[in-house]
């Protein structure tokens, strides 16, 4: 095991989990700080929590650490108010730096989000103009400006940041379970159309890309993390389908029926004073795409080694093929 300690903010979460376990079984490091406000879901004499909320200020006593992974956020939308994405991610980003600063950290990876393009069917790259739509996604942009100024700073600095699309795997209770679960009970329904565009990530992928690009010598990486295109709704239906045994449905409900029905349901809830998942804008992000390029990270060094099959089939293999959770 390397004699390397690393720090990573939001590590009790789906994403750093899998990095904390990555670095683990791979012996990378020999210490992990955990800061996040719920404890780790791996215990390991390697890990040392530390429970704080990056919204504060903090100086944390930790010996000298090499490398800071900045996943902490607030990323679940609709389903927190505005100024909470604004709280989380713009003063955790300018935390994270400040503490960087402070205890002459030089090397941060921060997870930004496809959110900062916004929705669209046109392709986006890394070059695009960034115009986020929703507050997630402006605060993902600010995040990555405060990210870029603290680089600035110290031309012995380096930063890395990464636009994930969807990232699925074990333990992510998102989007892939949900679409899984609909399908083995039989109640799902393609919302609007068949071939809107979702850019997404294997995990598995994700982590081990993150850290390979923290051992460049680059200052700054900006990389979207998804395939080289981003596969259609119905061909990730079909690939669960093909790989899990479940239902695939061929029903298309109009979009602007599921849109008018949701309505409904937010004058409802309103009225029962009851909070229920059916909102306009959760539809409507079912119905765009996120139509977002990869090719530069596929004509990149760095290798995904799961295309969307294989990364089904492992997941699958990983819940002891019961299903995908």
């Amino acid at each position: 095991m390397k004699n390397e300690k690393t720090i990573i903010f939001g590590g009790s979460g789906f994403i750093g989990t899998h990095l904390t376990r990555f670095l683990l079984d791979n012996e990378l490091v020999d210490r992990i700080y955990c800061v996040d406000i719920s404890e780790p879901r791996i215990k390991s004499k390697e890990i040392e929590f530390i429970r704080h909320d990056i919204r504060k200020p903090f100086n944390l006593d930790v010996d000298s650490v090499d490398t800071i992974y900045n996943l902490a956020a607030v990323h679940k939308t609709p389903g927190h108010e505005d100024r909470e994405y604004f709280e989380t991610n713009i003063l955790g980003a300018q935390n994270v730096c400040n503490f960087a600063k402070d205890n002459n950290i030089r090397t941060i990876l921060f997870t930004s989000s496809i959110s900062c393009y916004g929705p669209g069917e046109e392709l986006k790259t890394e070059d695009s103009l960034l115009t986020p739509k929703s507050s997630y996604g402006s605060s993902k942009m600010a995040a990555e400006f405060i990210h870029r100024e603290w680089l600035k700073e110290d031309l012995s600095r380096r930063l890395v940041i990464l636009r994930p699309g969807v990232v699925f795997g074990e333990g992510e209770g998102g989007n892939f379970s949900r679409l899984y679960k609909s399908m083995k009970n039989r109640y799902f329904f393609f919302p609007g159309r068949k071939d809107t565009k979702k850019a997404c990530i294997y995990v598995k992928d994700l982590v081990r890309l993150a850290y390979e690009m923290t051992r460049s010598n680059e200052r700054l990486q900006v990389y979207n993390m998804t395939y080289p295109e981003s596969p259609r709704i119905d061909d990730i239906v079909k690939t669960i389908s093909d790989v899990c045994g479940v239902h695939n449905s061929d029903i298309v409900i109009p979009g602007s029926l599921l849109i008018g029905i949701s309505y409904i349901f937010m004058m409802f809830s309103k009225i029962i004073g009851k909070k229920v998942n059916i909102c306009p804008d959760r539809v409507k992000k079912l119905i765009n795409s996120t139509n977002i390029s990869g090719r530069k990270l596929a004509n990149s060094s760095y290798k995904i080694r799961y295309l969307l099959k294989e990364a089904i089939s492992d997941w699958y293999k990983d819940c002891n093929y019961k299903g995908l959770f």
